[in-house]
């Protein structure tokens, strides 16, 4: 594998900028063909965006944790999954903000998204607990992290079996908006004009030509902004957290703004917590891929606290997504708004427990 500390920086920025150009179209062509998908084959778009998008758009983050961990940098690679959780919540309040128009979470036509938004919260606490508690290896893996595979797998399950079902109304400035659910419904029909006659085949075979491509550049983008954070001697955990998780998540910003327009809701928001549930799942990869004692005891104080940012985050969103009052402000939910200001004074905290 190539080390990208030992080549320039400006080639590494070239790079680093290529990639994200690739990533970004990639990523927005990709969305049409998930919404392609879940219309001929007539599974929810909850479920489509949590399996299908999220678990392209988590090719970055598979590989680079993974390399940080059979590396010996299990601190970076715990440190990554956690930022880009948080991170991408800070992508769905960014989101809200381009759409402008009402706050996402009011806007949401399917119940599944609280579902996700609450296993997620509940998947991070079990990561804080091994951390706190302390981990003992089980068969050459943490306990705590078979629990957080476990856990992930019955995610899975539960939000798959509980798919299509719609027990609310969606709301408009509190008062029930009956004309919301038929307007996404032909938001869908429309972003599939351009797919009408390719098959299913076409479809799966397209969407993995590009899932191809986000994993190559996904992964030369998060390489190139490790390798200049330590050229630029901005390493450490905070680094890590802050630069490398942005820059892993830049697939599921292009995949999320590109659902947005599209006004395809549910998939957007769906992309974004299903990767965030598959990131507390990849613990269990540590473990498998990294050396020496289980990765949850190999970091500290930091990354403990940048989980609990994590689940402060996702419980803002979950609750701006269950009260649906559809107040806005800066052009974004106030949920949107309080995401940005927990986040901002999360990372003050993180940068004085940097190391």
């Amino acid at each position: 594998m190539p080390d990208f500390t030992n080549t320039s920086l400006v080639v590494n920025i070239a790079i680093f900028t290529l990639a994200s150009v690739v990533v970004w179209f990639a990523g927005a062509r990709i969305t049409g063909y998930a919404n392609a998908i879940s219309g001929k084959t007539g599974i929810g778009q909850g479920v489509i965006g949590m399996l299908l998008l999220g678990g392209v758009t988590s090719l970055p983050e598979i590989g680079a944790t993974i390399t940080s961990a059979a590396a010996g940098a299990a601190d970076l690679a715990v440190n990554n999954l956690f930022g880009s959780i948080s991170a991408q919540v800070v992508i769905l309040a960014i989101v809200d903000q381009v759409i402008g128009k009402r706050a996402l979470t009011a806007i949401l036509p399917d119940p599944m998204v609280i579902l996700q938004g609450t296993l997620g919260i509940l998947l991070l606490t079990v990561a804080v607990a091994g951390m706190v508690v302390g981990d003992t290896l089980i068969f050459g893996i943490g306990a705590w992290a078979w629990v957080s595979a476990g856990a992930y797998a019955f995610c899975v399950y539960l939000l798959s079996a509980t798919s299509g079902r719609v027990s609310w109304i969606p709301a408009h400035h509190e008062k029930a908006d009956y004309g919301l659910a038929k307007q996404q419904k032909a938001a869908e029909k429309r972003a599939n004009v351009g797919m009408a006659d390719r098959t299913l085949r076409n479809l799966v075979l397209n969407t993995s030509a590009l899932a191809g491509v986000i994993l190559v550049a996904g992964y030369l983008l998060s390489r190139t902004a490790d390798a200049m954070t330590a050229q630029l001697n901005m390493g450490g955990n905070f680094m890590g957290y802050v630069v490398l998780a942005f820059a892993t998540s830049l697939p599921e910003f292009s995949t999320a703004i590109t659902a947005a327009r599209a006004e395809l809701y549910t998939l957007a928001v769906s992309d974004i917590l299903g990767t965030n549930l598959i990131n507390v799942g990849l613990i269990f990869v540590l473990d498998l891929v990294a050396s020496g004692e289980p990765v949850l005891n190999q970091v500290g104080t930091f990354a403990t606290f940048g989980a609990l940012l994590g689940i402060a985050l996702t419980a803002l969103f979950v609750i701006g997504m269950a009260e649906r009052g559809d107040k806005t402000v800066w052009r974004m939910g106030l949920d949107s708004a309080a995401v940005l200001v927990c986040y901002a004074l999360g990372l003050g905290v993180l940068f004085f427990l940097r190391g």
